[in-house]
């Protein structure tokens, strides 16, 4: 038994158990490991588990775990956490940094105490108005690759739903449609929005934590674009999280080119502690 310590982090709700992985070098993460300390009556509790390490040629290495146990694809949150916690542990040397996640190179850094900035990589595979199958009709929906896959859909495209979004039940309608064979084999995170005076709201199934997680940061990036494409809202776009953050999504489009693609909000340090593994 390894007594490990961990910190537990916050990106607008989104939460992450952040093991230093440079300090138990021999600790191995395994899908049964990470859903127990994710799991929250059980386990520290958490949407994921993410381990930053030292590495050559940038300044850290993130890697992040699904609740589930998977290993997950990029987290826009995730990533905005790991640059506040590699600032606080010494895992950079100023408050602007590139880091690796999945063989991919991205930067961020601080705006203030609790504002981190992530700069995204180029999206790719955007599908405009395609029709998913469900319980309630076919739905017309938007489709973009942020890092990870998101469908988007407005909630007025919701055959017979007319109640706010605070209403919609993401987890049953969102688990519905993240296994549609649209998005096989892998799935997708599903994204609802509604945009009402200029302003959008958004709530997110996520795969992987399978259950509505308070924010989604790629699911809120893609939002974003989609609100500048299909609804011509003008960057920056603000995106009201479940949680009650705002998410800034800015960006120059260029043509088809996304330039200076970045994700704004609030992260910040919940508790540290240690745990017997």
């Amino acid at each position: 038994m390894e007594k490990v310590t961990f910190t537990k982090i916050n990106g607008a709700g989104n939460d992450f158990i952040f093991i230093d992985k440079d300090s138990y070098p021999s600790l191995q993460i395994s899908p049964v490991l990470v859903r127990k300390l994710c799991h929250r009556r059980f386990g520290i509790g958490g949407d994921g588990l993410i381990t930053i390490a030292k590495t050559d040629g940038v300044d850290f290495e993130m890697t992040y775990y699904n609740a589930d146990g998977s290993l997950g694809s990029l987290c826009g949150n995730g990533a905005r956490s790991s640059i506040l916690f590699a600032s606080l542990f010494g895992k950079a040397g100023a408050d602007e940094m590139k880091f690796r996640v999945n063989n991919e190179i991205f930067s961020g850094k601080i705006i203030s105490k609790d504002m981190i900035k992530f700069y995204l990589n180029q999206p790719r595979d955007l599908k405009k108005n395609l029709i998913v199958a469900s319980s309630l009709g076919n739905i017309n929906c938007q489709f973009l690759n942020t890092g990870s896959p998101h469908v988007i859909i407005n909630i007025k495209d919701i055959p017979g739903f007319n109640k706010p979004i605070s209403e919609l039940d993401v987890i049953a309608f969102g688990k519905e449609l993240r296994y549609s064979p649209l998005f096989a084999p892998g799935g997708a995170n599903i994204n609802f929005i509604e945009l009402t005076d200029g302003k959008v709201f958004i709530r997110t199934y996520e795969r992987g934590v399978e259950d509505e997680t308070l924010a989604c940061g790629t699911g809120s990036t893609a939002a974003g674009i989609i609100a500048k494409i299909v609804y011509n809202l003008n960057p920056p776009v603000a995106l009201i999280t479940a949680g009650g953050d705002s998410l800034i999504v800015d960006f120059n489009l260029n043509g088809d080119v996304f330039e200076k693609l970045s994700l704004t909000g609030p992260a910040n340090v919940s508790f540290k502690g240690e745990i017997y593994i």
